[in-house]
């Protein structure tokens, strides 16, 4: 699958930008290194130029790759944890149980993602941390792992776990969530993308960690001079 090879390059490429930063880049992202609006390719040793500020674009760049991957993957994290439990509780036991904890599902669905975000993180202060809580999005997780226990929980190999004795928590383990892993996976891989885009455009309304060099911070910045 050609495509599929492009993402990944494209993915070991960003992984690598954000191991080397340090190495290649061991001053802050914020230390303003030369005159402001300096061109790429440039003979004082800035691959990238500086941006409006007189910092290394390339810096800049680098390090950023570091915060996105981080806040994508970790915010991925938390809503499989949240999730993938509540998500499978649902989807095996059904009844009261499913119509309670998909009521609640519903709950949070009914809030759009973005708008969440913006006020969760002008309530508790831009930090990685705040940005983390507000972009995780659980509720698909636990509809997609609902309905993939609902159609698997009937399954040949799952009444024999039964009548062999296994508990309902070996069944929900060992038996029904490995076969739910591929669906789950794909999800991951996109709610990774979705998250690092809604960094970057907090990033980009000035509500990202301030302490941090974002993408979305530097193309915020750069806004102001397009037309330069």
């Amino acid at each position: 699958n050609r495509g599929a090879l492009v993402g990944l390059i494209i993915l070991l490429l960003i992984i690598a930008m954000a191991i080397l930063a340090p190495l290649l880049f061991p001053e802050s992202p914020w230390r303003m290194v030369q005159r402001p609006f300096l061109p790429p390719l440039s003979q004082d040793g800035f691959p990238l130029g500086t941006d409006t500020m007189g910092r290394n674009v390339a810096s800049g760049l680098m390090h950023g790759a570091w915060v996105s991957l981080l806040i994508g993957l970790v915010s991925t994290s938390v809503a499989l944890l949240i999730g993938v439990p509540l998500g499978a509780i649902a989807g095996y036991y059904g009844g009261i149980i499913d119509d309670v904890l998909m009521r609640f599902t519903e709950f949070f669905q009914t809030i759009p993602n973005f708008a969440l975000a913006i006020v969760l993180v002008a309530i508790m202060q831009p930090s990685i941390t705040s940005i983390v809580l507000a972009i995780v999005s659980w509720p698909p997780v636990a509809r997609l792992v609902r309905a993939e226990f609902m159609s698997l929980r009937n399954r040949e190999y799952v009444e024999a776990a039964r009548l062999v004795g296994q508990s309902n928590t070996t069944i929900i383990l060992r038996q029904i969530l490995p076969n739910t892993l591929s669906p789950i996976i794909v999800l991951a891989s996109l709610m990774v993308a979705t998250a690092i885009l809604l960094e970057s455009a907090l990033s980009f309304l000035g509500l990202g960690d301030p302490n941090v060099m974002s993408w979305g911070y530097m193309i915020g910045a750069a806004r102001t001079v397009i037309r330069q």
